[in-house]
Order: C-alpha cells, then sequence, then structure tokens
C-alpha cells in the first residue's frame, strides 16, 4: 500500500535483489488515492529505472512490480487481492497521517476515513479499513493472515499499527479482533534512503544518459537501509541476502534514526527555508546552520539515546552529516517541511519533553518549533498553500498574526494534535520557544542567519 517514490526506491528494490535467487516473489501496489503511479508506468510494464545518486551515478532498470492497483477505482480488486493466499506481506508506505491516529497515537475515531469504514465495513477506504475487512474474509476463508509491515517513520510503527487495526477491529468483531492478535503479525521497521521527489529533469536526466523513455523514474542516494523484526506469519524472503538486517527489537535504532536523521531534517528544513535555501545540500554546507544542527545532534538529541553493540551513536551522526553533504542529491527542503504538525511531536517536542524531565538544554530544539511557526506564518502572508493535515488551521493562525495578531505563540500551542498538555504547561517550554520565536524576527532570511549565532 503506497507504491510511491520511496517504496519503488527502497522495498522494490530488496525485493528485485532477490529474485535472481527466489523468482516466486513479487509486488502489487495498492494507490490509496491518485491513479498517477498506475498511468505512468503501465504502459512500460510496471518497469521503472532506479537512479542511484550518488559520486558516480548508476541506472538499474527494477522488476519487482507486476502489477498496480488503485484503491479509488478497484476497491473489489483490492480486497481479492489482500485475500488471496498467496498474498504474504503487506507492506505500508503511508506517512504517518494515513494511519489515521489522533495524538495520543490510537485510531482515530473521529477521522473521517475510520468513521465511513466504520459504517460500511466491506466497502473501506482507509488502509486500516482494508487490512481489517481483508483479514476477516481470510479468517472467513481459513486462510491464515497475512504479515503486516509499516515501513513508514512512525516511532514504534509496527505496535502502532497492530493497535490500530485491533481497535477498529473489535467494533467489527470482538472474535476476529482475538484472531488478529494470536496470528497475525506486526513487526516494527526501520527504512532509511533519502529519496528526492522526482521531476522532469531526472526524466530528462534518465532519457539523455540510458536512452529509455521513462515516465517515473526514481533517483536515491546510495544509502540505504532497512531493519525488520523478524516476526513473518507466513514466511519471507531470504532478505539478508538482499542487505536487510533481521533483529529481535528495533528500539535502539528506530529511536536514534527518528531523532537524529529526521529530526535533523526537520530542522534543516524550517531553518533552512527561512534562510532562503532549497534543499538539504545547500543547507548543511552554510557554516552557521551546519554548526547548529551539528550541536543540537549532540548536545540535545543524543543525550536522550542509548549506544548498543555494533551501532555507536557519534558514528551514526557522523554518517548522516556526510550523506546531508551529498551534492547529486537534491533533498527538497519544501518536500520535507510537509505535514510538521505529525513529524514534529515525535521528531521534535518528544525530546523537548524528555529533556525538560531530564533538566537538559532545549533552546536548540525550540528554535526548530519556532522556524516552522515562522514558515507557517510566511506562507499565510503570500497565501501559499501548505501541505499538512491541519493545513486549514495553521493558515488561520498564520493568517491572523501577518495582519497584526498578537497572540500567534498561544494560538499554536491551544492545538492539542501537536502540543501536549503536559509541555504547553511547562513555563521552561513557553519561555524558551518564545525567546526562539523573537530571535527569528519578522522571519526574513537575514533573522535567520542572527538567530544561529
Amino acid at each position: 500500500m503506497g507504491p510511491g517514490a520511496f517504496h519503488r526506491a527502497h522495498q522494490a528494490v530488496y525485493i528485485d535483489d532477490i529474485l535472481s535467487q527466489e523468482k516466486d516473489w513479487a509486488i502489487c501496489g495498492v494507490s490509496l488515492n491518485s491513479a498517477g503511479v498506475k498511468e505512468a508506468l503501465k504502459d512500460q510494464d510496471f518497469l521503472y529505472t532506479l537512479v542511484t545518486l550518488d559520486q558516480e551515478i548508476s541506472y538499474r532498470v527494477i522488476g519487482s512490480i507486476k502489477d498496480i492497483l488503485v484503491a479509488p477505482h478497484q476497491p473489489a480488486q483490492v480486497l481479492s487481492r489482500l485475500r488471496d493466499p498467496n498474498t504474504r506481506i503487506v507492506t505500508l508506505t503511508i506517512t504517518e497521517k494515513g494511519y489515521c491516529l489522533g495524538t495520543d497515537g490510537a485510531l482515530d475515531f473521529n477521522h473521517p476515513n475510520i468513521q465511513r469504514d466504520l459504517s460500511s465495513p466491506s466497502t473501506p477506504v482507509s488502509p486500516i479499513g482494508y487490512i481489517v475487512e481483508s483479514l476477516r474474509l481470510r479468517r472467513e476463508a481459513g486462510v491464515q493472515p497475512y504479515t503486516v509491515v509499516s515501513c513508514d517513520n512512525l516511532m514504534e510503527n509496527g505496535t502502532r499499527l497492530f493497535q490500530a487495526v485491533s481497535q477498529y477491529a473489535v467494533h467489527i468483531s470482538p472474535d476476529l479482533a482475538t484472531w488478529i492478535e494470536d496470528e497475525a503479525c506486526f513487526p516494527r521497521t526501520i527504512v532509511d534512503s533519502i529519496t528526492p521527489q522526482t521531476d522532469d529533469e531526472l526524466r530528462n536526466h534518465v532519457t539523455s544518459a540510458t536512452n529509455i523513455i521513462d515516465s517515473w523514474p526514481v533517483g536515491r542516494e546510495a544509502f540505504t537501509q532497512w531493519i525488520v523484526e523478524d516476526q513473518f506469519s507466513l514466511g519471507r524472503p531470504d532478505w539478508e541476502c538482499a542487505g536487510v538486517t533481521m533483529v529481535g527489537a528495533v528500539e535502539v535504532y528506530a529511536k536514534a534514526k527518528l531523532r537524529l536523521l529526521n529530526g535533523a531534517h526537520s530542522a534543516l528544513a524550517y531553518l533552512g527555508i527561512l534562510a532562503g535555501f532549497d534543499t538539504v545540500y545547500e543547507a548543511i554546507n552554510e557554516e552557521k546552520l551546519s554548526r547548529f544542527i551539528h550541536s543540537m545532534m549532540t548536545r540535545e538529541i543524543l543525550p536522550t539515546l542509548k549506544s548498543t553493540s555494533g551501532f555507536d551513536l557519534m558514528t551514526y551522526i557522523g554518517s548522516l552529516l556526510k550523506r546531508f553533504q551529498n551534492p547529486v542529491i537534491k533533498h527538497k527542503l519544501v518536500q520535507i517541511s510537509s505535514d510538521g504538525s505529525q513529524k514534529l511531536p515525535i521528531r521534535i517536542l518528544s525530546v523537548i519533553s524528555e529533556n525538560l524531565e531530564a533538566g537538559r538544554p532545549i533552546e536548540r530544539l525550540c528554535l526548530v518549533i519556532a522556524a516552522w511557526m515562522q514558515v507557517i506564518r510566511r506562507k499565510a502572508l503570500i497565501n501559499s498553500p501548505i501541505v499538512d493535515p491541519l493545513a486549514d488551521k495553521l493558515i488561520a493562525i498564520g493568517w491572523r498574526d501577518a495582519n497584526g495578531h498578537a497572540e500567534l505563540l498561544n494560538d499554536f500551542l491551544s492545538l492539542e494534535a501537536v502540543f501536549p498538555a503536559s509541555l504547553t504547561a511547562s513555563k521552561i517550554f513557553r519561555t524558551a520557544l518564545t525567546q526562539a520565536y523573537r530571535s527569528l524576527g519578522s522571519g526574513e532570511k537575514s533573522d535567520a542567519f542572527k538567530a544561529l549565532e
């Protein structure tokens, strides 16, 4: 589910890697919203080019996807594929907001898609609805459940997905919920490979370099990582031979990745946008911003993490900074900045909460939150669209401030979906955030550089 650029540059490549040895595996993609990927790839037999963006650029045709279904147009076919005994693993790359979770991490029963699915469970529209209905059909037919593998940057992704599915299933049938809990597997994972959005420049580059016309190639950095808990109900490919790290538990890896990689990405996005940069490479190569990111990672994030055997955190930080400096990767800051209301609570605000409890500094982390607020305010000022599930509320807040409203911080902090009550009640946090916001002045480029000093 979610055969977008990241899935096609990541999981689909790992499956392609094993096909020389295990020819029985293949992928059916399910687009939950748009038909764009299917329309682009169907006339090229769902083949596409993977462009590895490194010092030496390489090209490879990926052939592991055999079909793509578009759920809004083919709901019966999607359910048929999911109930098929040959379907053994279902992966999800649907971004954080696709899970329909509330601020407490549980399923949001007020979400329109969840309410709609509960009113008509046999014709679902949400990923949770499709999973539960197809598992119900499998149980009815005497077929074991498939393994459900979340591949999104969501803390405890497998656990949260399992809880959401269970909470939904109870409303359909308590017996079904018990069967899912007893028989199905929801391993936690970590996925990592910077995958910029495909644009016409990449398409033209592929045509020029390979003489192949590809409607939707994907580009990614050379580094790729997939760490998976080894819990599968119906078997799995020999992923180890393709470089997948199969482990007993992922907590240490997942927390480090979300806070150091994804947290640094969010910091670069909002501060970089204010400073006038377009890409991660441009932002990290600005001396002041680079120093800020390094200090934030080592002084305010690192103390919340633990190393484990074979995983040294300082080495990991060094590798991340090196990856950010890859001149070939044009990772757009505007792409990273989307869905801030969903990303910042787990990437930045959770770290602030832990540091407050331990009496550690939070000033740099607060500057990231303040930069997000400034980006929202600037977008509202010029009527620029905001990609976020809370877009309407954010635009309203930013617009009021753009018109002389003096309560912007209080308006933002009133967003319970973003800021937990325990944090907004902290005088230390409010003071640090206020100072950070004021240090950014009016959000102009010169103000951003001054705030980084």
